[in-house]
């Protein structure tokens, strides 16, 4: 860890920042396109789920990201990826990820 700066820097440095955080910075469950141009090559090689599969006990699945067409600056856009649902990949190969734009999406698995 780097210097422990006095308060009166801290408070100085926190009236610099906006009240809320761009979305482009905020890790809360967004679209897929948001959540994988948070990342670096638009979230090329992410694993990323559905926020409801949680919600439904579907634990241990997830789509790894394998390429991306991000418009809009993370707004619109499509993604292509593997699913491994419930521990067993299922895709024989590369497929739309379909829900891109419908559900909150995170990063990780279920």
């Amino acid at each position: 860890m780097g210097p422990k700066l006095p308060p009166n820097a801290t408070r100085a440095i926190l009236t610099l920042l906006p009240k809320e955080l761009p979305p482009s910075l905020q890790s809360k469950p967004a679209t897929l396109c948001q959540v994988l141009s948070r990342y670096p090559r638009d979230g090329v090689g992410q694993v990323v789920h559905q926020s409801r599969w949680a919600l439904k006990g579907i634990h241990g699945s997830y789509w790894q990201v394998t390429r991306t067409k991000l418009k809009l600056e993370g707004q619109h856009g499509k993604a292509w990826g593997r699913l491994v649902w419930k521990g067993k990949m299922v895709s024989e190969g590369e497929e739309l990820i379909p829900g891109s734009l419908k559900y909150n999406w995170t990063t990780g698995s279920s």
